[in-house]
């Protein structure tokens, strides 16, 4: 298609979908396209389009929906988000993901100020333009070149179809040459029958081309490599080029991702089909940081306590902040996950014989009264047995109640989250909290400034006076009870100086114990660990100092590959 007068000319757009079953690896592979193209040279960015009606995933429960990542602008997003700004390195905004929710509170908002001028508001048109309109904003105002768009859900879905038929109207506004389109597929591998079969994928393109997309390059997830005859057959029955047909095995880190698409020629691809000039890519830093994770020289075990194990994505942002740490210190980080609920009610032995052979112990985030004295459980067996002890946003909350009953003896100390009549609230709610009601948008988020204590933990971590991290919380360290919990040990060593608020503590007499107020994982990347979860490696590392050899060999499992 030659553009017609006036058409739009500039970014160029790579739409990907995702068919046959969700979690197939969409935002990895997303993610891995966009590190390929900068390392190219190219200015990237990613939308991330999310069927669901809410109008963000602030309110969603980690056990439907994974965990919810937060921006520096203080947006709670997919999680996908955070593998974006992982791998591109590079700090997303609110800008990078959009809702059906947050589409249509947009068109709604448009009629109610009339300005559809009387007209009958449908689907197509004033839907799927809102929807059009927000991907050429979010390029335009993000300066891309190239602007990757992940469509979440599965072809077939009900709610992703104003997406779908959205971007399938796209090439005819920006023009072809400047449009592709990615549908990931699984390839299943039948052990009765001993092969792959694909024809889960001929209909998942079938269901797509009958949306009126037909895909430039197909990426086929599967446990098991394509001969040359299953491709052969995917190109003829998906009228896709052999060529197109691009293999994504799973892999044992999802940082090799981005390799392996490399080896398989499908950033050659993209330029081919996008007419971009083809450039050399420096993939030196990636291809570094990847051998350092292929080959570590010792091993260090790590448990979770939290409320959300149930998901295997809830915690993932950590458990990758704690892998960058890993891939620092050259060690492989063995993770762990402890349900605090069922640390309640046990006593020392019991806590003992679940938390006893690990080098740390970090305590996750949060909200509610469930599990709550597992992790007080968990925060005094840290404490008292000397292990390394990182207690993030709530985690960090019940160190200070935990300190607070049982070095302080302040016996009651609680939460006003949990307890509102606690007699001792060591944690409770800033004044302004106090009349909010609404739920969506309304905690303390986003990016606040720290300021560190020179010679502290943190302090040294860092290396600077002064940083910035992003949060997701509603209570606060309560300031009424700092003089009795600094005189027992406890210090303060991070505080956000425009409201003299608790952001970090640690423990005097302890190898490494502290806590954040804020979430340190969000902004962690595995070419730069977060200096919290690097130290806090460090100090696990420090515990055991096994060497990887030493120990049994763990069996392959593919990574979270969403």
């Amino acid at each position: 298609m030659t553009p017609q007068p006036g058409m739009q000319q500039g970014p160029k757009y790579i739409f990907v979908t995702g068919g046959v079953a969700s979690a197939l690896g969409k935002g990895i592979t997303s993610a891995s396209l966009g590190r390929l193209l900068r390392n190219r040279g190219w200015r990237v960015t990613l939308l991330k389009f999310d069927p669901y009606v809410n109008v963000d995933a602030g309110t969603m429960n980690p056990f439907q929906h994974g965990e919810v990542f937060v921006t520096d602008d203080g947006a709670e997003t997919d999680m996908d988000l955070g593998h974006y700004e992982r791998f591109i390195d590079q700090n997303l905004t609110r800008d990078n993901n959009t809702t059906t929710g947050k589409i249509y509170a947009a068109v709604i908002a448009r009629e109610r100020r009339g300005e559809y001028l009387g007209g009958t508001v449908q689907v197509i048109p004033h839907v799927t333009n809102e929807i059009r309109d927000e991907i050429t904003r979010v390029a335009r105002t993000q300066g891309a070149d190239i602007m990757v768009v992940e469509v979440g859900g599965t072809v077939g879905d009900i709610e992703s179809l104003p997406f779908l038929e959205a971007i399938r109207q796209f090439k005819f506004h920006v023009g072809e040459e400047n449009v592709m389109y990615i549908h990931v597929s699984l390839i299943p591998f039948l052990r009765g029958a001993g092969e792959l079969k694909t024809k889960p994928t001929q209909h998942s393109v079938k269901e797509l081309r009958g949306i009126g997309i037909q895909p430039d390059v197909l990426v086929c997830r599967s446990e098991r490599p394509l001969s040359g005859s299953l491709r052969e057959k995917l190109s003829l029955f998906c009228d896709v080029p052999p060529e197109a047909v691009i293999q994504s095995v799973d892999a044992q880190s999802i940082y090799e991702v981005p390799l392996i698409l490399e080896d398989e020629g499908l950033p050659r691809i993209v330029e081919r089909r996008l007419r971009l000039p083809e450039r050399v890519p420096d993939h030196a830093e990636w291809r570094a940081m990847v051998e350092r994770l292929r080959h570590p020289t010792s091993t260090v075990r790590i448990v979770l306590v939290g409320k959300y194990v149930g998901n295997e994505d809830s915690y993932i942002s950590i458990e990758e902040a704690l892998r960058h740490g890993g891939i620092a210190a050259g060690s492989r980080v063995l993770i762990t996950k402890q349900d605090s609920e069922e640390l309640e009610g046990l006593d020392d032995p019991g806590v003992t014989a679940r938390l006893a052979g690990y080098d740390g112990i970090l305590i996750c985030p949060g909200f509610g009264a469930r599990g709550v004295e597992g992790k007080v459980n968990a925060a005094r067996f840290a404490r008292e047995r000397r292990v390394p002890f990182f207690g993030v946003c709530y985690g960090m909350q019940w160190a200070v109640v935990e300190f607070a009953r049982h070095v302080c003896g302040l016996e009651g100390a609680n939460t006003t989250e949990v307890d509102p009549r606690t007699p001792h609230p060591v944690i409770d709610l800033l004044p302004e909290q106090k009349a909010v009601t609404d739920k969506g948008g309304t905690m303390r988020l986003g990016l606040y400034p720290c300021r560190l204590t020179p010679g502290s933990l943190a302090g040294e971590a860092y290396g600077v006076p002064d940083v910035e991290e992003r949060h997701r919380h509603r209570f606060e360290v309560n300031n009424d009870y700092l003089p009795i919990l600094t005189s027992h040990g406890m210090r303060v060593t991070g505080l956000y100086p425009g409201r003299q608020l608790v952001e970090i503590v640690e423990l005097t007499d302890h190898p490494w114990f502290v806590g954040t107020q804020f979430h340190g994982e969000y902004r962690s990347r595995p070419n730069r660990p977060h200096p919290l979860y690097r130290e806090f490696i460090a100090a696990a590392l420090r515990q055991t100092q096994r060497p990887a050899a030493h120990l049994p060999k763990e069996p392959f499992t593919p990574a979270p590959n969403r």
